[in-house]
């Protein structure tokens, strides 16, 4: 959808229409809540905002200039970048066959993506890698800067979405089309693209990924996003009519199985729970007016 939508001049444009109608619908969901966001909210949101932005940024213009393919090949090396940059804030390390199951999987996704063959690299590609880098630093900011606090998620995820609705719009006045230009050419086709980008791509999968961050680990919420390419051969396959060669079976197998093992290996590294203990979930929830409130959420 984001291929077909974007050229060169106009990603600014798309991305603050995006960002600006996501910010708007999850302020309408607020309303009917008629919750105020706090102050801690504010300022960690906008903090992750101005992550986003960049992530957005770099993945947009380079998905403009690149393939989807090495797109998709090349995003998924977050896999590998958050648990190192997780290890390094942490101070924790992860044994040497996670790092082998990593490899097991970008080696998938380089099958998957390129059926073998070598794939050049050129200024999209080098956009879509600090993408990666971007976004690995906005999962393990986000899980580092709400972990242990009283926040909701759905005001977490409005406040970044407002924040780089702002930047874009900001952006987007100064450089490439300008949003009141862009907006008058969209026709029926590009309408219906932006209300999937918005609705399913942005307000949906952002505000799963803020509750399960907080419920889990950045390593473990990068490698499950590590299965991307499989779900978009997956697509590909199903609705686009591409055909998939024993190259690409191959690399959706590796894919699996890399991406299985090193959150096994992941997930082994928790400490467990003595007899009799309560889970960390379990001892921070309470009970108030009959509904269960956890301090994470």
């Amino acid at each position: 959808m984001t291929k077909e939508l974007v050229s060169r001049d106009n990603v600014l444009a798309v991305l603050a229409v995006r960002m600006t109608l996501t910010a708007l619908t999850l302020m309408f969901i607020l309303v009917m809540r008629r919750k105020r966001i706090a102050k801690s909210e504010w300022g960690i949101g906008l903090v992750l905002g101005l992550l986003l932005s960049t992530v957005f940024t770099f993945e947009t213009f380079g998905i403009a200039a690149t393939s989807a393919t090495n797109a998709g090949l090349i995003i998924s090396l977050t896999i590998v970048m958050t648990p190192a940059l997780e290890t390094v804030v942490g101070r924790r390390k992860l044994s040497r066959l996670f790092y082998l199951a990593a490899v097991i999987a970008i080696a998938g996704v380089y099958f998957l993506a390129t059926g073998g063959a070598a794939a050049s690299f050129n200024l999209g590609d080098l956009l879509i890698l600090l993408a990666a880098t971007a976004r690995a630093v906005h999962v393990t900011g986000m899980h580092r800067l709400s972990a242990g606090r009283h926040i909701d998620s759905l005001h977490l995820t409005f406040v970044q979405m407002a924040t780089c609705g702002i930047v874009f719009l900001a952006l987007s006045a100064v450089s490439g089309v300008r949003v009141q230009d862009y907006v008058p050419t969209m026709d029926n086709s590009a309408v219906v693209q932006m209300i999937y980008l918005v609705v399913v791509c942005t307000v949906f999968p952002f505000f799963i990924q803020m509750w399960a961050v907080r419920k889990t680990s950045p390593t473990r919420v990068s490698l499950l996003l590590g299965t991307e390419p499989v779900w978009a051969a997956a697509i590909g396959v199903t609705l686009a009519g591409d055909v998939l060669g024993p190259v690409g079976i191959l690399g959706v197998v590796l894919v699996l199985v890399g991406t299985m093992w090193g959150q096994r290996l992941e997930l082994g590294r928790a400490p467990k729970a003595q007899a009799g203990e309560a889970t960390p979930g379990e001892a921070g929830a309470s009970r108030e007016g009959g509904e269960i409130k956890d301090p994470a959420l």
